[in-house]
C-alpha cells in the first residue's frame, strides 16, 4: 500500500471518530436534558464555521483559475430575453 492510501484511511478513520463522538455527546446530552449546553455547543461551532469561512482566501482560488467564466443568464430569464449561449430562432 502507498502513503497517500494509508493517509487517506486514517483521515477518513478521524473524522469518522469524531463524527461519532459529537453524535454520542449530542444524544448524551439530549437524554440528560442539559439543553443550555447544547445551546452553548451550538453557538461555539456556529462561530468557529464563521470565522473559518471569514478568514478563507477565495479570491487566491479564482486567480489562479483556468476555466473562461461562466456566463450568466439570470437576467435573461427573469425579462424573458433569448440566452446568451441560444440563438434565437424567429
Amino acid at each position: 500500500m502507498s502513503r497517500k492510501t494509508n493517509r487517506g484511511r486514517i483521515r477518513r478513520f478521524i473524522t469518522f471518530a469524531w463524527i461519532s463522538l459529537l453524535t454520542l455527546l449530542t444524544v448524551f446530552l439530549i437524554y440528560r436534558e442539559l439543553t443550555a449546553v447544547l445551546y452553548i455547543l451550538a453557538t461555539l461551532g456556529v462561530t468557529a464555521l464563521l470565522i473559518v469561512v471569514a478568514l478563507a482566501d477565495l479570491s487566491k482560488r479564482e486567480k489562479f483559475s483556468t476555466e473562461s467564466p461562466q456566463a450568466d443568464d439570470a437576467a435573461a430569464i427573469g425579462s424573458g430575453l433569448s440566452s446568451s449561449n441560444r440563438t434565437s430562432r424567429r
